[in-house]
Formats: structure tokens, sequence, C-alpha cells
């Protein structure tokens, strides 16, 4: 195939449409992107944001435009010789009135043509479940909510359905068969005659309605994570799999998309199987495809998140993954590992939790099976107890006791997924679930110590098929699948959306995919993940910024330098808690802020205070400070200690705001703003290194919307406000180089031109990038810790690539990330003995033993490629 050079990816919705994508498809083609990278595009939800909650997979959503606003974006991306990959969801849909699969399967139950495209366990234990599906929708108790006339019987057309609130069900055909016109009044729930017969009616449907916070410990059907609003797709079924995706092969065939994302793929019954018969599919179909689209195999690539000793299966057929692993690699790397004991111990000290990461995470994945996976523990509970009475051997385990065993496999499972299927678990799997045992058996009761080789033997320990087909292989099949579409959304759930905002010894390594128990990484082996990327997938995307990240790329770049200057943060930060005592308040019995959120506002403070506001700007510390509020309210309820979602903690949140705006409307605000304009030079320099890394290292590279100048965006959905394109178009057609661009650096022109130049040298170059060799470059001298080098090579084309990294003992509170030459002062390395032209600058250098202050020009970053002559 041919892989794409770059894409940059857009979000999609009913205030940036496909049409609005037009005009701005000549900046990304001039900036050298070949491909736009687009979110769902299939219908969602009305007024979605973001796309991921499909209700109609045959449709292009009309809210962004409609199919006949893609064919205008793709003929304005084919006339600039650009392509189009999209986001697809096979996981999960978007339930509700809008869903006619959904809508059918609440009007027929399990004889529904639809009653197989969803995950729904029609067979639950509970009397009042039994055949039918759990609706959690209403805002209190059934009860309350019938007497207080919020359900009703109403007539559309000559239909009759049932109002909840705004809502409409459907009624089965054969409850409602003989009701006259006076029905509605025979059912006025205002009446004790008429509540009745509406109970009554009720009853006769395939579906319950109940309290929505009933959903954790009840639902009858398989979410997207705790999301009540999505549910998930059964995309094993090979119908459901080509209904599904009907929309998607067509418009491949006809060379509208040249490929697509898969997300969250771990969510999948058969990940493996999925991929490969996406894979075969689409290839089939290239025939099909019009002479006027791009040639070669479409483009697939996974969001998939690997734990640190974790790689792709290579024989998903997949190009490689949404590259967050590749976020945490760059990141690790510029961080400095001097700081570690320094923040640990102002975490400790602050905060009184001596607990590291990984034991926060042990704990919030024990928390998040009780409050938000009770119905999913309770599913995975009794499909391994299925498999226990299948077998006469093991017919006595109780359920209580596999339950046990199972809680502790959870909390004590090192990734978000196995892969075992028939043939058992492989070696890799293997590892992995020897590591959750090995945690197991560590904290559950001794007498439960032979169940739970049992229950490893039972999820793929022993292969299925060895055994004679029957209800055993049978009952282990069902349990192996359940399970590991079980681990993903407990790890998802409690490692970066609850420890990661509990844990706050440094934010920026509290990310999606990323161990914030590790600070940082060697040069060494960030070498080593080049080079074995280049080997197994060297298509990979290479991701810096997504529309889920948590801190944008930038902010986390700055936040970086505090492992630089970790003594002075520590008394920075110890001085502004004693300073701001007085303004902490009393709530729900705590102090607001707690020490923790405390420290944690002042890193987000300091590391997303924006480059051009000034601490006297009222207006503009109010703007800020508004976001700051939104992203904290987030982060308290996503923590989980003392709000949360379920149950928002409305005192101790308002009193953190407070505390907040009365800091920021203080004159210590003013000391912020120091301290932020302190770390901001070496944060741009950090900055430029990871953008340069991420675009020449093996892959391709993912531009976030917007992050082609500065990004220093919050949480969703901070992170997909709106885009200024036409400033970003007319600092491109000034075409300045980086070294003309970094006397202004503040605007963000010198971040673009650096992408511009390299994205410009990966278009003339596309072999070099898509197959070149990646060899390290080791300096040598007194500095040669603070460069990051190395080479690509192809067939004689060869560039060099180095970056700077932890330069705050040189730039950190001057007014520019340029590095002075005397900082590279004896420090040199050697290149090829050939003549080498700066990207950046178009100067020349020699072969041979070359000093670094000739090497990057006074930039932090520094691109040469090999010239003849």
């Amino acid at each position: 195939m041919t892989p794409p050079r770059a894409l940059a990816r857009l979000q999609f919705h009913a205030g940036f449409t496909l049409d609005d994508a037009v005009p701005v498809v000549p900046y990304y083609a001039s900036l050298g992107a070949s491909h736009l990278y687009a979110s769902p595009i299939l219908r969602a939800r009305a007024g979605s944001t973001h796309g991921y909650d499909v209700v109609d997979c045959h449709e292009v959503n009309p809210e962004i435009g409609g199919e006949d606003a893609l064919r205008r974006l793709i003929a304005a991306l084919r006339e600039h010789g650009m392509g189009l990959v999209v986001d697809i969801v096979p996981n999960h849909m978007g339930v509700g009135s809008e869903n006619v699969w959904w809508m059918d399967v609440l009007r027929h139950g399990r004889e529904s043509r639809y009653a197989g495209y969803f995950d729904i366990e029609w067979t639950t234990p509970d009397p009042l479940l039994r055949g039918r599906l759990l609706l959690p929708m209403l805002g209190a108790g059934y009860d309350e909510t019938l007497r207080a006339g919020h359900l009703r019987l109403v007539r559309r057309g000559e239909t009759w359905m049932l109002g909840v609130y705004d809502d409409r069900l459907p009624l089965s055909p054969a409850s409602v068969a003989g009701l006259g016109d006076d029905a509605a009044a025979a059912h006025d729930p205002s009446t004790d005659e008429g509540r009745q017969r509406l109970h009554a009616l009720i009853e006769k449907q395939h579906y319950r309605l109940a309290f929505w916070k009933l959903a954790s410990d009840m639902v009858n059907y398989r979410r997207f994570f705790d999301v009540n609003e999505l549910v998930g797709l059964r995309i094993e079924r090979t119908a459901v799999f080509e209904d599904t995706h009907k929309t998607i092969f067509r418009l491949y065939a006809e060379g509208l998309i040249d490929g697509v994302r898969c997300d969250h793929v771990d969510g999948l019954a058969d990940p493996r199987r999925y991929c490969r018969q996406l894979r075969h599919r689409l290839d089939k179909l290239r025939p099909q495809r019009p002479a006027s689209a791009p040639q070669g195999g479409a483009y697939i690539v996974v969001e998939k998140i690997l734990a640190e000793d974790e790689g792709l299966r290579l024989d998903w057929r997949t190009d490689g993954t949404t590259g967050y692993e590749f976020m945490d690699q760059v990141s690790a790397v510029l961080h400095c590992q001097r700081g570690e004991a320094p923040l640990t111990e102002l975490w400790r000290k602050l905060t009184g939790e001596s607990a590291d990461f990984g034991t926060q995470s042990v704990r919030a994945r024990r928390q998040i099976l009780v409050d938000s996976f009770e119905s999913e523990l309770d599913r995975t509970a009794r499909a391994l107890f299925a498999a226990a009475r299948a077998d006469v051997a093991t017919r006595d385990v109780s359920l209580a006791a596999v339950r046990r065993v199972l809680v502790e496999l959870l909390v004590h499972f090192p990734v978000y997924r196995t892969y075992a299927g028939g043939m058992g678990r492989d070696e890799i799997d293997e590892a992995f679930f020897s590591r959750a045992v090995e945690g197991a058996s560590r904290t559950l009761r001794t007498e439960d110590g032979d169940l739970l080789t049992l229950v490893s033997s039972w999820l793929g320990g022993e292969a299925p098929r060895s055994l004679p087909p029957g209800p055993v292989r049978r009952a282990r099949e069902r349990a192996i699948a359940v399970f590991q579409q079980a681990t993903s959304p407990v790890a998802a759930k409690a490692v970066e959306d609850t420890a990661g905002y509990r844990y706050g010894r440094l934010l920026s390594r509290n990310e999606v995919g990323v161990d914030a128990g590790r600070l940082a990484m060697s040069v060494d082996d960030f070498h080593a993940r080049c080079v074995e990327r280049i080997q197994t997938l060297p298509h990979n995307l290479l991701a810096t910024a997504t529309h889920d990240h948590k801190r944008g790329e930038d902010l986390r770049a700055r936040l970086a330098v505090l492992s630089e200057v970790a003594e002075r943060w520590v008394v920075t930060a110890e001085r502004w808690r004693v300073r701001h005592a007085d303004f902490r308040q009393r709530a729900e019995g705590r102090m607001a802020p707690a020490a923790g959120d405390e420290l944690m506002l002042y890193q987000m403070l300091v590391g997303a205070w924006p480059l051009n506001l000034a601490p006297d700007d009222t207006e503009g510390v109010e703007r800020f400070a508004s976001r700051i509020a939104a992203w904290q309210r987030k982060a308290l309820r996503e923590a989980k200690r003392w709000s949360r979602w379920t149950s928002p903690n409305e005192p101790y949140e308002d009193a953190c705001e407070d505390f907040l705006r009365t800091i920021l409307s203080s004159e210590v605000a003013a000391e912020f703003a120091a301290f932020a304009n302190y770390i901001a030079t070496p944060g741009a320099a950090n900055g430029l290194a990871q953008t340069v890394l991420r675009i020449t290292t093996p892959g391709v590279p993912d531009l976030y919307q917007g992050s082609d100048y500065w990004d220093f965006s919050l949480v969703d959905p901070d992170n997909r406000r709106p885009v200024d394109f036409p400033a970003r178009a007319a600092s491109l057609a000034q075409a300045e180089s980086p070294r003309e661009a970094i006397g202004h650096w503040r605007d963000g022109a010198v971040k673009q031109s650096v992408i511009a130049r390299l994205l410009d040298t990966r278009r003339e170059y596309p072999d070099l990038f898509a197959r070149g060799d990646y060899r390290p470059l080791t300096a040598e001298g007194s500095a040669s810790e603070h460069v990051i080098g190395f080479t690509r090579e192809y067939r004689g084309q060869r560039l060099f690539v180095a970056v700077a990294r932890h330069t705050a003992e040189w730039v950190a509170g001057q007014d520019t990330p340029a590095i002075a030459d005397d900082c590279w002062a004896g420090t040199s390395v050697a290149l090829p003995e050939r003549r080498w032209v700066s990207v950046f600058s178009g100067a020349d250098l020699a072969g041979g033993r070359v000093g670094l202050e000739r090497v990057f020009e006074g930039l932090p970053v520094a691109v040469w490629r090999e010239v003849e002559g």
C-alpha cells in the first residue's frame, strides 16, 4: 500500500461541517498534509459534538452536511492531491428514538430482526428483566415518576406510544391492540385507576423503565464504558458487520474515503477477527475504486492503548495504532529523571499520600467495579459460573467465590485486555495473565487459591478447542469473550479517568496511554522504540494531541520543564500553599481544595497560562479562569474522591472554584504569570522537539486541529474549540523560516514553520520517511545528554535530525527558546562525510565531526538533508 505522508485531524459537528472544511483544504495542502483525518461522519445523535454516538450507519450525518457535502469536500481534496481517512465506531451505537434499530428492539423485543445486533443479555436471573431490556432513563424511581405524570400514553398519528418526559418509546403491537380513541384518558396517571392501567400496559413491554442510577447495578446490555446512552454491538456476527459497515464500504469503493481509524477496538469480542475481516473486505473492494482515487490498499489503524511492554499484534493486518504509545514515549524522553525524587516527595509531603501511581490504579479499579461496573461484573461472574456449572467436576463452585476471584483478577490486570480464543492464550497473553494471577493471589483469601487456578484455566489457560464440542466448551468460550470485553473499560475508567485525576506528582505524565508512575525515558530507550517501529509497524500513526487528550501537547511540554527545575518548583508550590491558606474554605467537612487538588491546580495554572496574558488583564484572566474552572470541576468528578458525576458534591466544587477565582484576582496572580513565563521558553523548546520527532521518526504524523500553533488546550470540550484557520493561512503564506519566526515565537508561527518545512521534506522524499532505516547517533562532549540525534537512510537518501532536550538551564526565564552557541561548546556529533543542507535555513554543512552549535544554528531543533556535491 501507499501510506499517508501526514494526517490532519478535524472534528466535525454542526458548528464545523464538511462544507466548512472545504476552504481549509488549501491550507492543509500547503502545510504538507496528504490526508484529512475526520471524526466519525455517519449520522450521530442530534447535537453530537463528537460523532461517536452513531444512530444510523447508512447515512452520512446531515448535521455535518450529509453525503452531498462529503462529495464537495472530496472534490476539493482530490483537486489538491489529498485523501480522506475517517473514524469509524464498530463497538457501539447511540440509543434513543433516532436509532430505528434500537426502537425496533424496544417494540418487538427478542423477536426484532435487530435484537441480535446489540449485545443484550435477555436471560438475566432477575425475573423482572428476563426477556426484557432495562432502560435506565428515569430521573427518579419508577413509582414516583409514574405518579408525577412523567409517564403517559400518547398518540403520534395512528400509533400509540409511551411518553417518558419528552421522549417517545414504542409499545409492543400486542399491548396496544384494541386501544380506542379514549385510551389516553383511560390511562391517565393522575387517577388511581388510570395509573393502574398505565402500569399494566408498561408491564407488557419488552423493556423495563428504571431510575438512571440503577444502570451500574442492573443494566443488561453491554455499554461503552459506563455510558448508558451507548449500547454495544455484536460486530462479530457477519450480518451485523456487513450492515454497520455498508456505507463505509460503499464510500471506499466509490473512492470517497481512503482509510479508517477503528475506535475502541478492545471493546469487540474478537478484535483480531474483526481487523482481518475489515482488511479482507476493503482489499476486495479495491478494484472498484475509480482511477481518480488514490491507489494502493486502505490505511487501517486501531485505537489501542498499549502497556509499556506490550506490542500491537501483527497478525491483525492493520497499519498500526492511533499513536498513544508514541505520545507517551516522546513525552517521557523530554522529562528529566533527576526531578522524580523531589517531585515525589512534594506530593507525599503535601497530600500525606504515600501510594504510588500503580497503587492508586489498583485502588481505582476496585472502586470502579463497585461504583460503575457492578452489572458488567455480575455478567462476567455469571459467565464464569456457567463455565463451572457446565462441568460436573466443578459444579459445586459457588457464584460468590467466582465473583471474589474475578474481582481480584480485574483489579490486578496489567493490560487493557488479552486476546485468547478457541486456541486459548498465546505466550504473550499468558505472560500478562500470569501477572494478574500473581497479583490476585496476594489479595485473595487463601481458600480461594485453588479456584483462582481453575478460573485461569477457564479463561484460556486450557484451550476450549481441546475440549469435545458441547456445553463445557461453549461455556468456556463465552466466559473468555465476556471477560476480555470487561477488562478494557475497567482499565480505561480506573487508570485514565480516576487514578490519572488523583495522582498529581506531575500532570504532564497523566495522559491517555501513559503510565504516570514512570516519569522519564532514556534516549537509548527512545531510540530502541523507534527502531522497533520501523521493523514492525512503519506506518503506525504518531500522535501528540488527540480529541481525547487531557492536556494539550505544548501544555505537557511546558509542564515537563518542572522535572528539570524541581527544586525551584517545590519551594514555589510550598510558598503558594502557605500564602493561600486563608482562601480555602471548609465544605462538606473538609478543606477545599484538598492539598492534592490544590497542587494539581497550581500545575495547570502555570502550564496553561496563555503566552500573551498579562496578570492585570482583567478580562483575559477571567476567560482563563473560566476555562480552568471547567477543567477543575471535571477533574474533581473524574477523581471520584470528594465528588463524582453520579452524585456531584457541589459545595466542595463551588468552594474549589471560589479558591481558583480568588487567587487569580489577587496579587499572587502575577506570580503564576511569572513562573509560567520562566518555564515557557524551555517548554517551547520541548514543544518544537516533540514536533520534529513526531514528523521525522518512523511512522505517519498526525496533526490535531489547531496544534500547528502552540496547543495549550485542556481536556474536552476545551480541546475542541474553534480554530482560527485564516490566521494560520496568513502566517504560512509569509513563508518565514524557523530562524526568522523564532524572533516572535509566542504567536506560534515558529511551530507552524517547522511543521511546514518538515512536511514539505516528507513530500519530496516520501520513501525516505516511509521506508528509511533509523540509525541513532551519539553526541560527545559536556552537553551530550542534552541532544537526541539520529539519521534516516533509504537508497542513498539521508536525513540527519537533532533535537535539544532539558534546556531549562540554558533558556528558562529568557525571552526566546533560541539556544546560544556556547551552550554546545565542546559537544559534537560525527556525520557521514557528505554535504548537508539545513531544512530550516538552507545553510550548508560538511560531514565529519561537527560541533552542535553549527548543527542547531541557534534553534532547539535541527534537520539536515544530504545533497549531492
